[in-house]
């Protein structure tokens, strides 16, 4: 323990201290040679690594039971690091309409660089076979997906992707560690916005991915390393203490949010809800199969039949908040349309299920009964 830089006294602070060095005195060039030839874990330059936002990468490695972790500025950071360290010209990737609409402003740079990409519907996942060619390199995956939360069988996935030497790459985000450890399933990376429910308060921003091997690691955190996207000690020390409290937050906002949904499905002015954890979704036996301690905090449903009664139905709130983002505290609500999805051309976003009154929730920590006293109110009022 004396030798760690975070415990110098030989005694360990109940918080990870924020080390905030650019740059690192060395004692020799013996000690320098060590650290660059990888002997020990000792630091030169802040693009490099940190102390601080190691010591977070390895809990968040823990809690995905990973080999490693890579931490960065943001979730699309962790999105794109990994297309541009597994992908080259001339690579086919197959990916989903049902992921977070900023990887679709990421698609048009990959292909300006030379990488085919073929996009499928998530309930369409069995085709993905049919659209393997020879040069396919990647699949990428949301389960549950961005904004309609559909379940992809990620275990049916990964045995294709092993028989076709096909990297399998999970976006855990919506699942969570607490409900969903994709490794398990044969995925080879899981990638986070730990600005969500990672971090879990509206005050930080990063990004993860989770490795299966340590050859994944190298090789992301060489990227990492080239272009810039570490992420800064203070930001890692707020992620840090957002994952003290996950477990409980994570299952407080999955309680909030099956209850949300079972109160309403079948309300009148409800046309439909989306969420695996009812027993009419057409994900639900994939997500009793691959999912635990719940379903998630995440929903969507379609408020009356136009645009219109979905915007009254949102100003018509009280509690709950109309917001981006996810993951948080707080009951958060939007219009997928009109916000998450703005990044794609407009007769893209409502081509796999979305509709213009389609609402996306994130359940948050509050008494339930104050959420649902709220979103009555509210429809009372449509």
């Amino acid at each position: 323990m004396k030798n760690d830089p975070l415990t110098p006294y030989g005694n360990k602070p109940m918080v990870t201290p924020i080390v905030s060095a650019v740059n690192y005195q060395y004692t020799s060039f013996e000690v320098l040679r060590q650290i660059t030839d990888g002997e020990i874990d000792g630091y030169t330059y802040h693009r490099d690594d940190n102390p601080t936002v190691r010591t977070v990468e390895r809990k968040i490695a823990a809690l995905e039971e990973a080999e490693d972790c890579v931490i960065c500025t943001t979730g699309m950071a962790a999105a794109t690091m990994a297309f541009l360290t597994f992908l080259k010209q001339g690579d086919h990737l197959i990916t989903f309409h049902d992921i977070y609409g900023g990887n679709y402003k990421v698609s048009l740079i990959l292909e300006k660089f030379g990488v085919e990409i073929t996009w499928l519907d998530a309930l369409d996942y069995e085709k993905v076979e049919d659209n393997i060619k020879e040069n396919t390199r990647m699949i990428f995956c949301e389960s549950p997906s961005n904004p309609l939360v559909k379940t992809i069988d990620i275990e049916y996935l990964s045995k294709l992707a092993k028989r076709n030497k096909i990297m399998l790459v999970v976006d855990n985000t919506f699942a969570t560690p607490y409900h969903q450890n994709p490794f398990k399933l044969g995925a080879d990376l899981v990638i986070h916005s730990a600005t969500k429910a990672l971090g879990g308060h509206n005050d930080l921003m990063a990004g993860a991915i989770a490795c299966s091997t340590k050859e994944y690691y190298d090789k992301l955190w060489f990227t990492r390393q080239a272009i810039g996207t570490t992420l800064d000690a203070f930001s890692a020390s707020l992620l840090e203490r957002g994952l003290k409290t996950f477990d409980i937050r994570a299952r407080k906002m999955s309680e909030n949010a099956l209850k949300i949904a079972d109160f309403l499905d079948g309300h009148p002015k409800i046309t439909k809800v989306y969420y695996p954890g009812l027993k009419t979704d057409p994900g639900y036996k994939i997500a009793v199969k691959q999912m635990r301690n719940g379903f998630g905090g995440m929903l969507a449903f379609d408020v009356g039949d136009t645009q219109e009664h979905a915007k009254k139905f949102v100003e018509n709130l009280k509690k709950i908040i109309h917001a981006v983002s996810l993951g948080c505290t707080e009951t958060l609500v939007c219009l997928p349309v009109l916000t998450t999805m703005l990044y794609m051309p407009l007769e893209r976003r409502t081509t796999f299920g979305v509709k213009l009154n389609t609402v996306r929730m994130s359940a948050g920590i509050e008494n339930i009964e104050i959420l649902l006293d709220d979103l009555k109110q509210s429809l009372d009022k449509l």
